[in-house]
């Protein structure tokens, strides 16, 4: 990443409001703490993407990208092989919709739009309808995505931290608070008050977060429910559409789970 906060080589669009990139990111590749002069759209077409500012991860599988506002200092990684488009867009000319990082849906029609802007071919008057096209398509997802924050609290940040060590760990609230060195209630307290939601729920979160990476490279929706805790596929699955709203077969299409798998 360029001191600018562009990927080395890439200018401000000379005529165009938005400037679109393309990067292969290989499993366990990231760019370090950044910020960039415009406002960003960071897009997986293929993969899972992992991007940070401050506490907060965001983890986006292909239905999902995130706005992040000019000057936003953020982390971008990849904990699978993954493609990624960034878009890049003028503050001068497309004011901020959001003051903050803000999770977006991308359904067919921003999908395609999103690698035509990155064509080199366009005339003026395409490249101004396409982005205006394009701007129209940015909409809030209604389910966001896998959005964990860590507890800033010690003792939940322990239970924490095991938790993502070992998705699949089965211990209930009386375990994990001793865990913690303190009581169920506290530690539900302590979670709801830096994270936003009790131990139960940040567990279903960070297992659906594990689970976007293994689907990603297809593995079988029967071994990834197993892997991250569930004991059945069905509830596994209903899991994933509590938390983002959808099936595993929706989120990543063709690039997801295999054919005859439960979805």
């Amino acid at each position: 990443m360029s001191r600018s906060g562009h990927p080395p080589g890439l200018v401000d669009p000379p005529l165009g409001a938005v400037l679109v990139a393309r990067f292969t990111l290989a499993r366990g590749r990231r760019f370090p703490e950044h910020v960039h002069p415009t406002h960003q759209l960071a897009w997986p077409e293929r993969g899972v993407l992992s991007i940070s500012v401050g506490d907060t991860t965001w983890v986006l599988p292909p239905t999902r990208a995130l706005w992040i506002p000019a000057g936003v200092p953020h982390i971008t990684g990849a904990s699978v092989a993954a493609a990624m488009h960034g878009l890049y867009l003028r503050p001068d000319r497309v004011p901020a919709p959001w003051s903050g990082p803000t999770v977006l849906a991308v359904g067919p029609l921003l999908a395609a739009l999103i690698p035509h802007l990155g064509r080199t071919d366009l005339g003026d008057a395409e490249r101004t309808r396409a982005e205006a096209v394009l701007l129209d398509q940015l909409t809030p997802a209604p389910v966001a995505s896998v959005e964990l924050t860590l507890p800033t609290d010690e003792r939940a940040a322990r239970v924490a931290d095991a938790l993502l060590a070992d998705p699949a760990d089965t211990r209930g609230a009386a375990a994990l608070a001793r865990l913690a060195g303190t009581s169920p209630r506290t530690l539900h307290r302590l979670f709801q008050d830096s994270t936003g939601c009790g131990p139960a729920e940040w567990r279903m979160r960070a297992r659906i977060r594990a689970s976007l990476a293994l689907l990603a490279a297809g593995t079988p929706v029967a071994v990834v429910a197993g892997r991250v805790g569930y004991r059945t596929p069905s509830a596994f699955v209903a899991a994933f559409r509590k938390v983002l709203g959808t099936t595993p077969a929706q989120v990543f299409g063709a690039h997801g789970p295999r054919a005859g798998d439960t979805v």
